[in-house]
C-alpha cells in the first residue's frame, strides 16, 4: 500500500540566491519589475519540478513570496494600512513599502514591525489593522500560482497562513493585540471560505492552512476563536476540496480533541518538536475516521539525516489508532538550505550525514516507501541498513580537554563581583562618558570593495599582509568618521568579519562550513550558518588584534565586539548527539577566554551580543526555565564573570519581544543592554519601568532594516519617549542593530542625526 507524501513548504530564495539578487537589483534600479516577475516564475517552476521528480504527492504552491508569507496574507485580506495606500504605488511597490519603508516622491513612511517567526531565525512582518481596514479578498496571487503549476502538469496543494495564527499575530495601529470582535472574525473567515470555494472551482484536491499558533499556551477565548473561524470556513469545501490543518514547532495536545472533532480532512502534527505530547493526544482522543494524520517526521529545521528507524516507529505508533497516515515534513523546508550539491569543501564521509531541502525530499519518499513494507522486508532492506549505519555512534570523538574544563567549573564561575550597582558607579568614573552616551551596535556597511578584498584573500589573489593593510585603512576611516560626527563610544566596524557567527566559528575548534548553504532570514537577507560538528574550544585569539589596533588609533573609548555563546549556537546548525546546554557551555568557555584577552589588551568596554537569546525560548511558558533559561542565562554569566569591575560589559538583542522575560535579561548581569525597539513602538519600555530594571539600556532609536534616513527631530522625539519611562542616567542612544546591511549613504546621515538629537536632549536637560 503506497503512503501519501507531503511537503509543507519549500525554500524560495533559489539555489544560488537568484531571488535575492534580482529583487535587490530592482531596488537599486539595475533591472525592472518584469525581470523580477520572470525570475520568480522560473524559480517556482524549478522547485515544483524538483518535488515532482522526487515523487512527492502533495507539492505546495503559494509558499513562494517576494518577501514574507505573513505580509502576503495581509495583502490577501486587504489589511493594508492607509499610509501605504496613500502612496498609490503598484502592487509590488506597496508590498515593498510595507516591508522596508518608503522615502521618495510618493511620500515618507516607516515599515511594518518585524518579529521572529516563533523559534526560528526567520522574520515575519506584523500585519497592522487600522481604523479604515476593510477585510476582503484582495489578491489573486494564490490562484495565479496554482494555475501556473497546473499549466506545467503539476496539481499543487495551495498553502496559506491560517486565520487563527494571522489574527493572533496581527496588531492594531498602536502595536496592541487586536480586539477580536465578532464582525472582524467573521470577515476574516469569510475571505478564507471564498478562497476554499475558489480552489474547489479550480480543481484543487487539497488546501493547507498553517496554524502554528496552536502550539502556544491558550489564553481565554482562544479555543472559541479557533472554532468560530473554522465553523464558517470548513463548510466552503462542499466536498470538493480537502483541508489540511497543519501545525508545527510544538504540540497541540491541549486542543487536539477540538481539532479532531471539527472534522478536518488532514491534521499535520510535528513529531520532532512535539512528538510525545502529540502522540499521547492521538492515543487519548483517537482520530476522526475521515481524517488523515500527516506525520511530520522529516525535520524542516535541521540539516542532519533522518533516522529512518525512529520515523518508522512514529508512523507505526500512529497506525495503531488510524489507517490514514501520510508522511510529511514537520514544517516548511524554508528553514534549511537548498541542497548539499556542490558542497565540495566538506569531506564525503562528513557530508553524508547532512540533508538539506532537496535531500529531505528524497528522505520523505524513502520513508514512505519503507513504511509500506512488512517487517520481514525491512530486515533485508539496503536503504534502511545504509541509513542506520549513519547512527552507529562513531561520527566524531569527544575532546577530553573540553570535558575536563567543564567538570572543574564551580558556582563562583557564574557570579561576577562586585554587585552591578557598585560596578556601574566605578565604570562611570573610569569611562568619563556624558549623559545619554551615543554608540552603535558594532558593524558598519560591508561594501562591495570590502567583500571583494575578502574574496581575493580567500582565492589567494592577494597576501594576508595586503589584506590586513586594507582592513586597517577601513578601520581608520571608520574611526575618523565616528569622531567627526561625535559618537561617544566607538567601534572598529567589523570589516574583517563575514558574519557575526561564522567568523567566530572559523576560529573555534569543532565547526564545519559550507559554500552555499544559504537560508532566508528576512526579505532578501540570507545567512549561512556554520555547523557544530564536534566539541568546541577556542583555537586562537579571535578579535584581540583588530580591537587593540582600533583602540590605538583613537583617544575615544573603543568597544570590543563579540558574539555570545547562546547566539552562536542558535545561529548555527547544532549537534543532535549532545544537548544544546552542553554545547552552549562549551561555547561560553571559548568566548570567556576571548573576553579576558580583550580586557588584558586594554579594551574597557566589551559587547557580547546575544541577539538570538529569545529566539529559542520554548513556546510553552511551563518549559521556559527548565528547558532553556536555567542554562542559557548562566552561560552568559560564565562568559563575563571574571572581568574587572571597571570593565563594562554590554550585550545586544534584536527582533524580539522582551517584556515577559525582562527579569531574566536583567539576571544576565550585563552592565548595559541595547536592543531592537523602533519597529515595536518602544513597548518594551513599560516592562523595563515595571521591573525596576538595573541594567543600563539603549532601546534602538531608529530602524536599520529600512533604507530611509530618520530626521534629527524624529530621533529627538524618540529619545523623549524613552526618558518618560527610564532613568536618564541609565539610557544609551543607539540604532536598533548593526549597520552591516546598510549603505554609507544612509548610515552616516542617520548617525549624524542620532548624535545631534542626543546633544539637543542633553542641552534641554542641562537647562
Amino acid at each position: 500500500m503506497s503512503v501519501l507524501t507531503s511537503v509543507s513548504g519549500f525554500p524560495r530564495i533559489g539555489q544560488n540566491r537568484e531571488l535575492k539578487k534580482i529583487i535587490e537589483g530592482y531596488w537599486k534600479g539595475a533591472n525592472d519589475i518584469d525581470a523580477v516577475r520572470a525570475t520568480a516564475k522560473e524559480l517556482r517552476a524549478k522547485h515544483w519540478k524538483l518535488q515532482q521528480e522526487a515523487g512527492i504527492d502533495l507539492i505546495p504552491s503559494n509558499d513562494f513570496s517576494y518577501y514574507d508569507q505573513m505580509l502576503d496574507t495581509a495583502i490577501l485580506l486587504n489589511v493594508i494600512p492607509q499610509r501605504y495606500q496613500r502612496l498609490s504605488l503598484d502592487a509590488e511597490g506597496t508590498l515593498f513599502a510595507m516591508a522596508r519603508g518608503y522615502q521618495g516622491e510618493a511620500g515618507d513612511v516607516t515599515a511594518l514591525p518585524m518579529k521572529k517567526w516563533f523559534t526560528t531565525n526567520y522574520h515575519y512582518l506584523v500585519p497592522e489593522f487600522d481604523a479604515a481596514t476593510e477585510v476582503k479578498l484582495n489578491s489573486t496571487k494564490a490562484f495565479d500560482e496554482f494555475a501556473e503549476a497546473k499549466a506545467l502538469g503539476i496539481l499543487t496543494k495551495p498553502v496559506f497562513i491560517g486565520p487563527y495564527t494571522f489574527l493572533k499575530l496581527s496588531r492594531n495601529s498602536e502595536a496592541q493585540e487586536l480586539d477580536l470582535d465578532k464582525g472582524l472574525v467573521q470577515a476574516v473567515a469569510a475571505v478564507y471560505a471564498q478562497v476554499l470555494a475558489k480552489f474547489a472551482e479550480l480543481g484543487a484536491e487539497w488546501v493547507q492552512l498553517d496554524e502554528p499558533y496552536l502550539v502556544l499556551d491558550k489564553e481565554p477565548g482562544d479555543v472559541e476563536l479557533f472554532k468560530s473561524l473554522y465553523a464558517k470556513i470548513l463548510p466552503a469545501r462542499e466536498g470538493k476540496v480537502k483541508v489540511l490543518l497543519n501545525t508545527y514547532f510544538g504540540h497541540i495536545a491541549d486542543v487536539y480533541e477540538t481539532v479532531n472533532l471539527l472534522g478536518f480532512d488532514g491534521i499535520g502534527l510535528d513529531l520532532n518538536e512535539g512528538r510525545d505530547e502529540n502522540l499521547d493526544a492521538v492515543e487519548r482522543y483517537g482520530v476522526n475516521s475521515a481524517t488523515t494524520i500527516f506525520a511530520g517526521v522529516v525535520n524542516g529545521r535541521n540539516i542532519w539525516r533522518n533516522n529512518y528507524a525512529i520515523s518508522l516507529g512514529l508512523i507505526d505508533a500512529l497506525r495503531e489508532k488510524t489507517g490514514n497516515v501520510a508522511v510529511s515534513t514537520a514544517s516548511s523546508l524554508l528553514h534549511v538550505p537548498f541542497s548539499t550539491e556542490g558542497e565540495t569543501g566538506i569531506d564525503a564521509d562528513k557530508l553524508k550525514h547532512f540533508a538539506f531541502a532537496v535531500e529531505k525530499l528524497g528522505e520523505l519518499k524513502e520513508i514512505a516507501t519503507l513504511a509500506s513494507k512488512s517487517d520481514e522486508e525491512l530486515k533485508a532492506d539496503a536503504a534502511l541498513a545504509a541509513n542506520q549505519a549513519l547512527f552507529d555512534g562513531t561520527r566524531t570523538p569527544a575532546d577530553p580537554a573540553v570535558a575536563d574544563r567543564i567538570a572543574k567549573l564551580t558556582d563562583a564561575d557564574f557570579v561576577r563581583q562586585p554587585a552591578r550597582t557598585e560596578r556601574q558607579k566605578l565604570q562611570r568614573e573610569a569611562l568619563g562618558l556624558p549623559l545619554l552616551p551615543t554608540t552603535t551596535i558594532g558593524s558598519f556597511p560591508q561594501t562591495k570593495e570590502i567583500r571583494a578584498e575578502r574574496a581575493k584573500l580567500r582565492k589567494g589573489e592577494i597576501t594576508k599582509e595586503a589584506y590586513d593593510a586594507f582592513i586597517k585603512a577601513q578601520i581608520d576611516a571608520c574611526i575618523k568618521h565616528q569622531e567627526e560626527i561625535g559618537l561617544d563610544v566607538l567601534v572598529h566596524g567589523e570589516f574583517e568579519r563575514n558574519d557575526m557567527v561564522e567568523y567566530f566559528g572559523q576560529n573555534l575548534n569543532g565547526f564545519l562550513f559550507t559554500k552555499n548553504a544559504w537560508v532566508q532570514s528576512y526579505g532578501t537577507r540570507c545567512v549561512k550558518p556554520p555547523i557544530v560538528w564536534g566539541d568546541v574550544s577556542r583555537a586562537k585569539p579571535i578579535t584581540v588584534e583588530w580591537s587593540a589596533y582600533a583602540q590605538s588609533r583613537t583617544d575615544h573609548v573603543m568597544k570590543g565586539m563579540l558574539t555570545g555563546p547562546v547566539t552562536i549556537l542558535n545561529w548555527s546548525w547544532p549537534r543532535e548527539d549532545i544537548t544544546h546546554e552542553q554545547q552552549t557551555q562549551q561555547l561560553a568557555l571559548a568566548i570567556r577566554d576571548e573576553v579576558l584577552d580583550l580586557e588584558a589588551a586594554g579594551i574597557k568596554v566589551i559587547q557580547i551580543d546575544e541577539a538570538a537569546l529569545r529566539e529559542k525560548l520554548p513556546l510553552r511558558k511551563s518549559d521556559w526555565h527548565v528547558k532553556y533559561l536555567d542554562w542559557a542565562v548562566p552561560a552568559f554569566r560564565l562568559v563575563h564573570s571574571a572581568v574587572k569591575p571597571t570593565t563594562q560589559i554590554h550585550t545586544h538583542m534584536c527582533y524580539s519581544e522582551f517584556n515577559d522575560i525582562i527579569r531574566d535579561i536583567d539576571a544576565m548581569d550585563a552592565d548595559v543592554i541595547s536592543f531592537e525597539a523602533s519597529r515595536g513602538d518602544l513597548v518594551v519600555l513599560d516592562a523595563i519601568h515595571d521591573a525596576h530594571f538595573e541594567t543600563e539600556a539603549g532601546p534602538g532609536v531608529y530602524d536599520i532594516h529600512s533604507p530611509r534616513i530618520p530626521s534629527e527631530q524624529e530621533i529627538e522625539e524618540r529619545i523623549g519617549e524613552i526618558l518618560k519611562k527610564m532613568d536618564v542616567e541609565k539610557v544609551w542612544i543607539n540604532p536598533d542593530c548593526g549597520l552591516k546591511t546598510r549603505g554609507d549613504a544612509e548610515t552616516w546621515p542617520s548617525l549624524k542625526h542620532l548624535v545631534a538629537a542626543a546633544k539637543a536632549v542633553r542641552a534641554k536637560l542641562a537647562k
